[in-house]
């Protein structure tokens, strides 16, 4: 019995001491190194089919959408997991639903293309350590953006908010519509002040009467071209006409 109880303490005591190990080992990686540590311990824990360093076959957007990737493990596969298997597996199916990929290729009308990221594309850190916009590899600059997300999973429609992380550049074209739109905006505002002053300072050079009215039927009558009784008329027309037309 005391030979029990003691084999009992050692394993315990070998458990914590694994686990603190364990702990300050991860600690002590950047969060690249960490990424690959986990996935690594995944595969070992798990006994997945596909090894961390093994490239899988290449599948388009389609193929992607068409088999509808979903990785989330039941409770019943794990019937006693230690600390670091609920760690990593934790981290391991966050990973499916936390970050995705952008299609950008048509940014300059506003659409932008997201869907999941493949199992190779979690491995390998595309999206998370590299940028997530599936025409670049760049991984130095990365800034996280939340979008919302509109997919078809199960036969149903969802929505949610995930993480989609650019380069500066790609950044640039996730925002161009928007960014164009103010652009525009700010112009628009500026031509209506500008037309504005001008109309102001066109006001200024009328000549006023003793009451300070400014008498622009005196200015008409001093032109006598026929170019100047013409646009009189047409002022007289338009005041006649005035609200007829909406």
């Amino acid at each position: 019995m005391a030979s029990s109880l003691g084999s009992l303490k050692s394993a315990i005591f070998d458990r914590q001491a694994r686990r603190q190990q364990y702990q300050s080992h991860i600690l002590g990686l950047n969060a690249y190194d960490r990424h690959k540590k986990f996935i690594s311990d995944y595969v070992d824990f798990y006994g997945k089919n596909v090894s961390a360093e093994e490239k899988l076959p290449v599948k388009t957007d389609k193929d992607t959408l068409r088999e509808g990737y979903r990785f989330i493990r039941s409770e019943e596969d794990d019937l006693d997991p230690s600390w670091e298997q609920r760690l990593v597996k934790r981290y391991y199916n966050k990973l499916f639903k936390e970050y995705c990929i952008a299609d950008m290729s048509q940014y300059r009308t506003g659409k932008i293309g997201l869907r999941w990221r493949t199992e190779k594309e979690v491995i390998s850190g595309k999206g998370q350590f590299v940028c997530g916009n599936k025409h670049c590899d760049e991984k130095d600059g990365l800034a996280s953006y939340e979008v919302n997300f509109s997919y078809f999973e199960a036969g149903e429609s969802k929505q949610a908010l995930v993480k989609l992380v650019t380069c500066e550049r790609c950044a640039k074209k996730l925002n161009y519509k928007k960014q164009k739109e103010k652009e525009k905006l700010k112009r628009n505002e500026k031509e209506v002040l500008q037309r504005k002053r001008e109309r102001s300072e066109s006001d200024d050079d009328i000549p006023t009467d003793y009451k300070g009215n400014k008498d622009r039927k005196k200015v008409m009558k001093t032109s006598t071209s026929l170019d100047d009784q013409k646009a009189d008329e047409t002022e007289n027309f338009d005041e006649f006409l005035e609200g007829m037309f909406l």
